[in-house]
């Protein structure tokens, strides 16, 4: 399979991610019976992100140019380790390995092996040849590099067993929002989008904010009540009433719209159904006065991420800021 096949391979992919046929909801039905996370509208939303931005022809074509791919790769087998904390998170990470034109054998997560695992066996069905360089494993061997993504306690044991290869190992991320208390009310609501889709469990979702001091909150919790009803999805209800018990029986202070926990607290991470927030003095702060948390993955606003758009990144939007592709092409 050449270049070129491999590009029309994927686009034909986005074309039937969108049309949304009667398997492809199946699948979804039976996603969300083995994780109740992956309602079927925060799995629609990922293969929008997915077909939108990485599986467009002309957005491809750019990708592979800037890199100047061509069939002359020598192939080797790259393992990959999925998260599975969104639906399809791990996409970005197989679309790299299938242009480039290597290998891949995926170790898919128990919370997302369905999805995934559809998508290989699609592909396979439109081209046999796929077969010999897409294997869903249960264990990854003999891999010439690995590439694995999860928590900060997995990314040691990734680290012990995959460290002595040409590796990309990552490990907790989340994002964070600078506002400077001029939003609009579009903004605000953009916003909410960057806290509460996927129920706040993605790297790219929003879980702290830094705000001028004497920041009124009563617009923002007013824009995020668009989400309240993710207060009925029982996962996340469950979640919130047991922070909201911890925060009473600690006497902590915190806000709330019923579907969200908002407290100031110095921590970028934050439990499902809390967003934590700091003041800041400094007239100037920017991008720049929070990004040297290793930790952060994105920042929206001043000067960051327009707002609504974390969990939209594009081909060259690489997790950790580590260029997926230009690993591979050095294999």
């Amino acid at each position: 399979m050449n270049l070129g096949e491999r590009i029309d391979l994927m686009v034909r992919l986005g074309n039937y991610l969108g049309e949304n046929t009667d398997q492809w909801q199946q699948v979804k039905q039976l996603a969300f019976e083995k994780n109740k996370w992956f309602t079927e509208e925060f799995i629609d939303l990922a293969t929008l992100n997915i077909t939108a931005q990485f599986l467009g022809r002309q957005a491809l074509e750019k990708w592979v140019t800037h890199y100047h791919l061509d069939n002359n790769i020598r192939p080797k087998t790259i393992g990959i380790v999925m998260a599975g904390n969104i639906p399809l998170v791990g996409f970005h990470d197989f679309l790299s390995v299938f242009i480039s034109g290597h290998r891949q054998d995926i170790k898919l997560s128990e919370k997302d092996n369905i999805l995934a695992a559809h998508l290989v066996e699609k592909l396979t069905e439109w081209d046999p040849s796929v077969a010999a360089v897409i294997t869903v494993a249960e264990r990854l061997q003999n891999c010439d590099a690995y590439i694995a993504t999860g928590s900060n306690n997995s990314s040691r044991y990734f680290n012990y067993y995959f460290g002595r290869y040409p590796s990309i190992i990552r490990h907790n991320k989340t994002s964070v929002a600078i506002l400077s208390g001029k939003e609009t009310e579009k903004e605000l609501s953009l916003l909410a989008d960057d806290v509460y889709t996927f129920f706040g469990l993605g790297c790219r979702n929003v879980t702290k904010l830094y705000v001028p001091v004497d920041y009124d909150f009563v617009p923002l919790l007013q824009a995020f009540r668009k989400y309240n009803y993710l207060a009925d999805h029982v996962k996340y209800r469950n979640n919130y009433d047991y922070n909201l018990a911890l925060l009473i029986m600690n006497s902590k202070k915190y806000m709330s719209n019923d579907s969200i926990l908002l407290l100031e607290d110095d921590s970028i991470f934050t439990p499902v159904s809390q967003l934590h927030y700091t003041f800041y003095r400094d007239k100037d702060v920017n991008k720049g006065s929070v990004s040297i948390d290793e930790n952060i993955q994105c920042i929206v606003g001043a000067g960051g991420i327009a707002f609504g758009q974390s969990q939209r990144p594009g081909l060259f939007d690489y997790a950790d800021g580590k260029d997926t592709m230009a690993f591979l092409l050095a294999q």
